[in-house]
Formats: structure tokens, C-alpha cells, sequence
């Protein structure tokens, strides 16, 4: 079989434990991880092969914000692989995070503030920016850039003998609120990473409705609360150390909270050995974690109107049309 991973970093957080983790439920499988830098994606590479030395894994390097380097990725993979049976789309940004430390004082006096800590609503800001391609980073990274990778994958993915899947990773910081169709690539707001996250889910329920019946089937899961690169940029690293305790402690209380990228991995991994014919489109699989440690997955019911993720999709199509205007020479 040939699995397709990305991830822009996979020398380290979920990427890495997911990679290790499929290794060692299939070492037959092909994986394939794609990534920005060469140099880690092949450190990875043979980190992996030294502890799994009858595996096959191999490299592509692609930039998820970078529609030239999608595009050129993807006829590269389309040239290497007749078919792909898993695409883990991974790669995500959160860039200039903030915590609005007043935010969450006033969540404490309300009785909120668990709710908070486990969805980061109401207190975690980034700011934004456009790209090389006049998009909105975080929209493009996050969400655009594995839509258009998917689309030019297309012919790999679909009409295969057995069904081909798509696993997106997103977050329980996806929230409506954050979203708006007027403003999809949330370039007015300073919650772009939720917005983002949202846009992922709604994406996902429309695949799923355009594609079954060609043998294609997507889902979308949540890794909860893991320390990882992404995490440690929130706040200074002292001071994660001094929480450090407190949120062991948090995770008696908040599922969510799998804090190790083995344990964020464990939905991604769940949904490797099921059967996608039997799968909820309309459901987000959470990694959680007992406070003594023990991973499961737990189903919860996506916030979505399938009405908004059908005019969303024609927007990513119509958006689709507009920016590879440009890069015919990389086009079939």
C-alpha cells in the first residue's frame, strides 16, 4: 500500500509519532513524507528506517503555503504512484500566537475557564499576514494548500479498487464563530488558526458528499492539547515549565488534554485500521487521554451547516481558478 503523509515539519510533534506509529501497525505500508525541508524530512526518513529497517519510506518536498511547490509536488507524486490509499494532511501554522491574559482571568471568575483551557476560545489571538501568493497565510497553509494538493491528486485517489482516504487534523479551537463566508480567509479577524480549522471541517462534509461513490472518503480528527513546536510558541518556555505540573493535573479533568504527540496521534491511528464505508462524515474523532495515561477515541458531532460547507466549497473552487491562472507551465 501507499500512504502519503505531510506534514511542514515532520521531525518532531504528531508528525513524527504518527509516522512511528503507522510503522508499527503496518511496517508494509509505503510511506510517503512530505515536507518543506529536505534536510529533516530525510533525517527523519532514516530515524525511521533505523528502527523499522524492512520499511519502505520515502521523501517529497513540498511547501503547503507555496502553490508553486504544491503543484510540483503533486506531479511529482502523481508520477511516482499509481494510486494512494492514506493522505494524513497535517501542516499547519499558528504564527504570533497571544493569550488575552484578561480574557481568562474573567473565564475564571466565570466558571469557564476549563472550557476555555481545553478549546482556547476567547483567549488565544494571532496575527496574520499574506503570503507570496496574496493569500492569507494561516487560510493557505492550513486549508488551501492540502485542498489544492487533493485536487491535483485527484487521479490517485479516486476509482481505486479499494477505497482511498483523507485524515485532516484539526482542532477543537474550530469554531463557527471564528468563520465567516464574507471573509473565508479570515483576513479581518485575529482568530485565524480557528477560522481555519473551521474552514477544514466544513471542507471535509463536502468531500465526503462529491466523492464516496468514486472511492474517496475524508475525515477529520482532533490531536487535543499536545506540547509540541507549535504549543511552546504560545508562552515562554519558563513558564510552561511551571505549568507543566498543573496541566498533568488538568487532564484528570480535561479529556483533551493528551499533552505527549504519541498520544495527539492516537485518533489519526484509530482511523487507519477502520473501515471508512462505516464511518460518520458529519463526526470529528478526538484523541483523548485518561489522568492515568490511557488513549482512546472519543466521536463527537461536527458544529457544521452542510449548506455553508457547499457555498464554501464553490468559493475554494472559484479561488482554485483564480490563483493557478498563473502557473499553467505546472499544470497537465
Amino acid at each position: 500500500r501507499a500512504g502519503l503523509y505531510l506534514t511542514p515539519s515532520c521531525c518532531s510533534g504528531v508528525g513524527l509519532a504518527l509516522c512511528q506509529r503507522l510503522l508499527e501497525e503496518d511496517g508494509r505500508i509505503h510511506l510517503c513524507i512530505a515536507c518543506r525541508n529536505v534536510q529533516k524530512s530525510e533525517e527523519t526518513r532514516d530515524a525511521l528506517l533505523a528502527t523499522h529497517p524492512t520499511a519502505q519510506v520515502s521523501t517529497v518536498e513540498v511547501d503547503l503555503g507555496n502553490l508553486a511547490s504544491i503543484l510540483r509536488a503533486a506531479r511529482e507524486l502523481r508520477c511516482r504512484f499509481q494510486r494512494l490509499d492514506f493522505v494524513y494532511l497535517n501542516a499547519g501554522i499558528m504564527p504570533n500566537p497571544h493569550v488575552n491574559f484578561k480574557a481568562l482571568w474573567h473565564g475564571l471568575l466565570a466558571g469557564k475557564v476549563l472550557h476555555m483551557l481545553t478549546t482556547a476560545e476567547g483567549i488565544m489571538t494571532q496575527k496574520d499576514r499574506l503570503n507570496g501568493d496574496g493569500l492569507q497565510e494561516v487560510f493557505a497553509t492550513n486549508l488551501f494548500g492540502h485542498f489544492i494538493l487533493v485536487r491535483q491528486l485527484q487521479a490517485l485517489l479516486c476509482g481505486n479498487e479499494k477505497p482511498s482516504r483523507l485524515i485532516w487534523t484539526s482542532s477543537s479551537n474550530a469554531r463557527e464563530s471564528a468563520f465567516s463566508l464574507s471573509d473565508y480567509q479570515h483576513a479581518k479577524g485575529q482568530e485565524s488558526y480557528s477560522s481555519s480549522k473551521y474552514a477544514t471541517d466544513l471542507t471535509s462534509v463536502v468531500l465526503n458528499r462529491k466523492f464516496n461513490d468514486q472511492g474517496l472518503y475524508s475525515s477529520v480528527v482532533c490531536p487535543g492539547l499536545v506540547m509540541s513546536n507549535m504549543t511552546y510558541r504560545i508562552l515562554p518556555v519558563f513558564l510552561w515549565k511551571l505549568l507543566m505540573p498543573i496541566m498533568w493535573l488538568i487532564r484528570f479533568f480535561a479529556k483533551t488534554y493528551t499533552l505527549t504527540p504519541r498520544n495527539g496521534a492516537e485518533a489519526h491511528v484509530w482511523l487507519f485500521k477502520q473501515k471508512p464505508e462505516y464511518l460518520d462524515s458529519l463526526v470529528k474523532y478526538h484523541s483523548c487521554t485518561s489522568g492515568l495515561g490511557k488513549c482512546y477515541v472519543e466521536p463527537q458531532k461536527m458544529d457544521v451547516d452542510e449548506e455553508t460547507a457547499e457555498k464554501f466549497y464553490q468559493k475554494l473552487l472559484e479561488l482554485e481558478e483564480q490563483t493557478l491562472e498563473k502557473y499553467s507551465d505546472l499544470l497537465d
